[in-house]
């Protein structure tokens, strides 16, 4: 009988946390507003509440125990929030290169540019696909571009390392399918010249891509005549003009993909459907925002799966910390439970008011887990190899208010299961045999 009421009490916490980490903000608002009613209205509220302003009034006087849970689950929150904010800084570098109004086209089978091939019949095709806007001259707005690597040595590195590196040829219209790209120093390149600019995320990666300095390039010489900076994936990059490095990788007159500016978002149906109807051509296009964001998704899961893989294993430490502290806190107030209890307290309200106590203590760990995650790691500078991609990409962490609530609701988990178990045993436990153990 005990083993089925214990199996039951596990299976009961099981399903509370599932929907607790699938709840909202707003859940959590509503759910802290039906309990603080309870606890206002109801004549076993109340004695919740008497119990549980005991219990935290003593909690001075545990300072000891008490920082066990809140040094532990501000660990756990710490840890996680971090390792979380890498994915998100990762998907955020990626989705800001893309938009809505600008679509990229690239050899139908193909997952990435490296992979994609397209003819100068296809540019030529694709060109005269509806849909594209046109520029002042009214030609339509379209850069076809070539994408290769280049070994380059990475910066603070003593042995020096090499890293991959995206250069990207582009055509004069690739500003204006790019308009958040600008230069930040220098100037940038002159056509038909081996000249580059250099993204300021290569610049923090790489040696030797100031401005005025020469590197090789396809056994070539270069020269770096500008900086830029885009806020996105692409200030990783070298560019320089496409028919230059077409010429330096023996690439031909073909591109690796089409980036192109459209009359409005709505236009990439009319566009796409044009493109897929054209016998002459195997491509697809879809907007730059769906691209890049697919692009960045695999990466952002397992730098996802790695955080709360972390964070589950610290989370059980952290749990375990917070059993022994109120088993070890209510053994200490037995007499006390149990005279309450005698005096006509129900189970309820004392088991109410002990995970009352334990869930204050992890949602101050929360708060201070995430505050230092925030102050530490927020707009912090990184690198990784991108996925489906042949270049490092620079990105900055991103601790949003996501990820915040995530670590808060991590915490207030971690406190209830912390809590759970010592409160049942409290509230069971028979008046007789807590005040002969107290």
């Amino acid at each position: 009988m005990k083993f089925l009421k214990n199996l039951g009490l596990v299976l009961l916490t099981v399903l509370i946390l599932v929907g607790w980490v699938l709840m909202p903000w707003w859940g959590a608002v509503a759910l802290a507003g039906l309990l603080a009613a309870w606890m206002l209205l109801f004549r076993t509220g109340a004695q919740a509440r008497s119990v549980a302003s005991v219990g935290i009034s003593t909690l001075t006087q545990r300072l000891g125990s008490s920082a066990v849970i809140v040094v532990g689950i501000a660990g756990v929150v710490g840890v996680l929030v971090a390792l979380l904010a890498m994915a998100e800084g990762y998907s955020r570098t990626q989705r800001n290169a893309g938009s809505l109004d600008t679509a990229i086209v690239l050899r139908g089978a193909s997952a990435n540019e490296v992979s994609s091939s397209l003819s100068r019949e296809d540019l030529v095709q694709i060109e005269q696909a509806p849909g594209i806007a046109k520029n002042a001259k009214g030609e339509p707005i379209v850069s076809a571009e070539t994408v290769v690597a280049a070994n380059l040595p990475v910066r603070g590195s003593k042995t020096r390392d090499e890293g991959s590196a995206q250069v990207r040829g582009i055509s004069e219209a690739a500003f204006a399918v790019r308009p958040n790209a600008r230069i930040v120093e220098g100037r940038t390149f002159q056509p038909g010249l081996r000249e580059l600019i250099v993204g300021k995320g290569a610049v923090r990666q790489f040696e030797g891509l100031q401005v005025g300095a020469t590197l090789k390039l396809g056994n070539q010489p270069w020269t770096v005549v500008g900086i830029f900076a885009s806020g996105d994936a692409m200030e990783s990059e070298l560019w320089a003009d496409a028919k230059v490095v077409n010429d330096a990788y023996k690439r031909g007159s073909g591109r690796n993909s089409a980036t192109v500016k459209l009359e409005k978002p709505e236009a990439i149906e009319a566009f796409s459907a044009a493109l897929e109807a054209n016998p002459q051509l195997k491509v697809k296009a879809s907007t730059t925002l769906a691209f890049f964001s697919k692009q960045g998704e695999q990466m952002a899961k397992v730098l996802r799966i790695i955080g709360i893989t972390v964070g589950a294993i610290m989370a059980v430490g952290a749990v375990f910390g917070a059993l022994n502290t109120m088993f070890a806190a209510v053994a200490s107030r037995a007499r006390e439970i149990a005279t309450l209890r005698a005096i006509g307290f129900r189970g309820l309200p004392v088991v109410v008011a002990v995970m009352l106590e334990t869930t204050l203590l992890a949602l101050l760990g929360g708060l201070i887990g995430g505050a230092v995650a925030w102050l530490l790691f927020n707009g912090f500078e990184a690198s990784t190899m991108s996925a489906g991609s042949v270049g490092k990409l620079s990105f900055n962490l991103a601790v949003s208010p996501g990820l915040l609530w995530e670590g808060i609701k991590w915490a207030l988990a971690i406190g209830f299961v912390g809590g759970l178990f010592p409160a049942v045993r409290a509230a069971s436990l028979p008046v007789t045999t807590a005040l002969r153990e107290a």
